[in-house]
């Protein structure tokens, strides 16, 4: 291990929720893989989900204070706010949170704050004048739309500005922050961390157990098309509902099926099932929920149709490659070209649903094309993210921004 003494500096993660998503999977797996070596850790969660137990596993958890909603009860609580008590009691309480809040996060001792997404921001800024000395490392799992959606730009400005170092998962990504935010080409690292043991440990788990999509009616011969990820438009759950109608349209005699995992029963699921209706093809074409036992879907997929408008280097798209999936995507869509190239599957004009559907019928036609494609994803996967070198890579960058930070400090 050759980072000297450094190399157990502890790490202050902050994390914006703990949804079954990407980049709080992959910050799930970094926690795993930096307890395996030793290095202590701490999570400062932002936001529920149901990985927060797992994460509990793995290191300790501060959670943001909740706001203050009741003091005694709401028959209480209404004549103490007439009688103006009520008010003074809540800001009092209120207060405590937030001085307990404080010294929780004073007494983790951490020696670098790593901001897990800029979805984090708000979390950073919020905690950022307890650990002003510290330095701080932002890594970036977002593009243009997702920062859009899920950032302020003062707190966005506020992060980037007081970063040391950015990582980002792709080409892409820095590029983003390098031409729109002016962040120093010289202090970003491109790499993804992913905890490759692990995921094809949970691919041959999910391989050894009955056939999940049997439950759902699809045939053991079927040719199954898979999507992956949350329901939103910037992951494309529209497009994926159009390329499977024009590609389930030209195998009348065939089984093809198109699974989607991921999809809560919410507004977007009934728009998207109401189509589905309207297409005749709510047979062929599955909306799945959420779930832990993702994998025994991932791992029935033959081809894996990544719809998203954009998305920064896809971790089901890695997961599907060490599933020897072929993947199809978008180019302009964010950093999975760069895997996917012209030999891992197709990369088609950005949002030409007919070109996508023309490259996965093409796929459904070849099969020794679809295995050919699929292994060669897999293998460059398993040269490029290797997950001891990734790692290496990471607690280097820890290693230089601490070793740095006590040179100035002294």
């Amino acid at each position: 291990m050759p980072f000297g003494e450094n190399a157990l500096k502890k790490i202050l993660f902050i994390g914006h929720d703990a949804n079954r998503a990407g980049a709080q999977l992959v910050l799930l797996q970094m926690l795993r893989m930096l307890r395996q070596r030793g290095v202590p850790t701490h999570l400062l969660l932002c936001g529920d989900g149901p990985l927060e137990p797992e994460y509990r596993q793995l290191t300790g958890v501060t959670k943001l204070p909740q706001p203050v909603t009741r003091l005694f009860g709401w028959r209480i609580d209404k004549v103490l706010y007439l009688l103006r008590i009520g008010q003074w009691l809540h800001r009092r309480e209120e207060e405590k949170r937030r001085k307990a809040f404080e010294e929780e996060i004073k007494s983790v001792g951490a020696d670098l704050v790593l901001i897990n997404t800029v979805t984090c921001s708000k979390g950073y800024r919020d905690i950022a004048p307890w650990v002003s000395g510290l330095p701080a490392v932002l890594f970036a799992h977002e593009l243009e739309m997702a920062v859009r959606m899920y950032t302020q730009p003062d707190n966005l400005r506020f992060t980037l500005d007081r970063s040391r170092h950015l990582i980002a998962v792709s080409k892409a990504v820095a590029r983003y922050y390098s031409e729109a935010y002016g962040f120093d080409p010289g202090r970003i690292s491109t790499f993804q961390l992913i905890d490759i043991p692990n995921l094809l440990a949970k691919i041959e788990q999910a391989r050894a157990l009955p056939d999940v999509l049997a439950q759902h009616g699809v045939p053991a011969d079927a040719v199954v098309i898979g999507g992956c990820g949350n329901a939103e438009w910037r992951k494309g759950n529209d497009l994926f509902n159009v390329i499977a109608e024009q590609v389930i349209s030209r195998y009348p005699d065939r089984p093809v099926y198109f699974v989607w995992v991921g999809m809560p029963r919410s507004p977007l699921y009934e728009d998207l099932h109401l189509d589905l209706r309207k297409a005749g093809l709510t047979a062929q074409v599955l909306l799945i929920e959420p779930t832990p036992e993702v994998f025994r879907y991932t791992s029935r997929f033959d081809i894996f149709a990544l719809c998203s408008r954009e998305d920064p280097y896809p971790l089901v798209a890695l997961e599907a490659a060490l599933s020897e999936t072929p993947v199809v995507c978008f180019e302009k869509a964010g950093g999975a070209p760069e895997l996917v190239e012209e030999d891992g599957g197709f990369v088609v004009p950005y949002l030409d649903t007919v070109a996508m559907a023309d490259s996965i019928g093409k796929l459904i036609d070849d099969e020794t094309l679809r295995r050919t494609m699929g292994r060669q994803l897999r293998r460059k996967v398993l040269e490029r993210h290797s997950s001891e070198q990734s790692m290496d890579q990471f607690l280097s960058i820890v290693d230089q921004q601490t070793t740095t930070a006590s040179r100035y400090a002294t």
